[in-house]
């Protein structure tokens, strides 16, 4: 029975990898990649050389081909993100779906569990945690404004993330639906430049207005 691993990689810090997720990747006849580029760096740091393909949001469905045809033929392939947990906001929940539906119990999907930006925001916080809801990327149109009303009605944390060109946008429209929320953006996670920043939408807007290069990076929007 073929092996299909969904392994969670660091999210910045390359430390944040667990002993387990580097023998499997050790272990695997294939890695597959969000971007080969960035993952080399990863398994260079840990003496990792394994062949490895790309597979992304753009990818073929020949890329989609060949990936049954290994599992068929036997081979333990491994799934990567660039960071965090595959599948989670990422392309990779597609394919985990197609491999189930095609090979159901033949081969089997496991999960070499990790990091994930959303828990990690979450956990230094200090909001609200016993619930949450996961909105992942905001969208940039269709859907926009029902989603902040369901926000601003909401009972319990929700968690998204957001881009740094689009971050005071969706800081605007929290102010616009929700003024009184209490917001933590958690920027950077992991990172040298890691940020956790607790007020207002108005306060945070006014604080990365005057602080432009506090909206580099990427950002896990929690609102209480």
């Amino acid at each position: 029975m073929s092996k299909f691993y969904v392994v969670a990689t660091p999210i910045g810090n390359m430390g944040d990898i667990t002993y387990r997720a580097i023998e499997i990747l050790k272990e695997v006849d294939l890695i597959l990649c969000e971007d080969t580029r960035v993952t080399k760096k990863l398994l260079d740091k840990y003496g990792i050389n394994k062949l490895t393909m790309s597979y992304h949001a753009q990818s073929k469905l020949s890329k989609t081909d060949k990936i049954f045809e290994l599992l068929e033929e036997g081979k333990n392939l491994a799934l990567v993100s660039d960071a965090g947990t595959p599948g989670i906001s990422d392309p990779g929940a597609m394919l985990v779906s197609q491999i189930k539906e095609r090979f159901n119990d033949i081969v089997s999907v496991i999960p070499v569990p990790g990091v994930t930006a959303l828990i990690t925001a979450l956990s230094a916080s200090g909001l609200p945690t016993h619930e949450f809801t996961f909105l992942g990327f905001l969208p940039h149109k269709k859907g926009r404004e029902t989603l902040f009303k369901e926000i601003k009605d909401s009972k319990r944390t929700m968690v998204c993330y957001e881009s740094p060109h689009r971050i005071l946008k969706t800081l605007e429209s929290l102010n616009k639906f929700c003024p009184n929320k209490k917001v933590c953006l958690a920027r950077e996670l992991t990172k040298i430049y890691e940020e956790f920043k607790t007020g207002s939408p108005k306060e945070l807007l006014e604080y990365l207005t005057k602080n432009p290069v506090k909206q580099k990076g990427e950002f896990t929007v929690l609102i209480a």
